[in-house]
């Protein structure tokens, strides 16, 4: 026996921009039917949640699946797949397509040529796939972008539930940013982890989705851009802090990086707060209580 919930959805032309559609939704559980042979047209992320069964991709090699692990479906590829008939599996499932699907394979967060893939755990994966079944109700006005967004929040869950990532992110990702502002070259980076430079672009483009030199950037020009809105520091000591010994190379790479230069991006995000800003992050579920008017 097995029980099986879906909804499915036709998204305008309109929403497609918005990069991401969810194309459909499903829960179900038990001893369920195999699937295929078959080919899409679209991306499809299978999530188990309990059991185990089988999988078989273009290649017709046989794979095993046991839970907690994710099944890629993507545009093209044949796939068949299916339970073990004795114990059957926990599945969901969500169908999704648009135009950004190209940037997250690119990124790594959609793997086609890993089509299983296990995890940690499916705890962030299960409640995206939670909120496209409560915007699926009928009539819901909302229902294209809700589900689109959300389908955004479950590509980034999964990714963070890959049982071959630690929970903290990848070590050498932790140690890159850790040493980011000093001025090393991608060379010096590696040589600090006993890596080759080659080693080290294979490690942070399969942990970021970047070279070591953007990965790097990014994180360098995020402190840069607090420091020219929180502080009154010069332009030139700002680049320094952030690695950059020669502030007309600084502000040239912050200006095509950015779209404006350092010394305009100040005029418009300038925010001088007397002692700093606060380094704790707000938890925005309790916020501060505000005090009303004194009566």
């Amino acid at each position: 026996m097995y029980h099986t919930w879906m909804r499915y959805f036709t998204p305008s032309p309109v929403h497609h921009r918005l990069g991401l559609v969810c194309l459909g939704v499903g829960m179900q559980h038990g001893a369920l039917p195999t699937v295929g042979p078959r080919t899409l047209d679209h991306h499809v992320a299978v999530v188990i949640g309990a059991g185990g069964g089988w999988f078989r991709g273009a290649d017709g090699e046989r794979l095993t699946v046991t839970a907690p692990a994710l099944i890629w479906l993507t545009p093209g590829v044949p796939h068949h797949y299916g339970p073990d008939p004795a114990t059957g599996w926990d599945e969901s499932f969500v169908d999704f397509t648009g135009p950004a699907t190209a940037t997250y394979t690119e990124l790594g967060y959609i793997e086609p040529e890993r089509p299983v893939v296990p995890l940690a755990d499916t705890a962030g994966a299960r409640a995206a796939v939670g909120r496209i079944a409560r915007a699926a109700r009928r009539g819901n006005p909302l229902l294209e972008v809700e589900t689109g967004a959300a389908v955004h929040e479950l590509l980034v869950a999964l990714r963070r539930a890959r049982a071959d990532l630690a929970p903290d992110g990848d070590p050498v990702l932790q140690a890159l940013a850790r040493d980011a502002f000093q001025p090393l070259s991608v060379a010096e980076h590696a040589a600090r982890h006993g890596m080759t430079p080659a080693e080290l672009r294979t490690a942070v483009r399969r942990g970021a989705g970047c070279s070591p030199k953007d990965y790097l950037l990014g994180i360098r020009l995020g402190r840069a851009k607090e420091l020219l809105a929180a502080t009154e520091l010069p332009v030139a000591a700002v680049a320094r802090r952030v690695g950059y010994d020669d502030p007309a190379y600084f502000s040239r790479l912050f200006t095509r990086r950015v779209g404006t230069a350092p010394v305009r991006f100040r005029e418009q995000q300038g925010r001088a707060v007397p002692g700093g800003w606060s380094s704790r992050i707000p938890d925005p579920e309790h916020p501060p209580t505000i005090p009303g008017p004194a009566t």
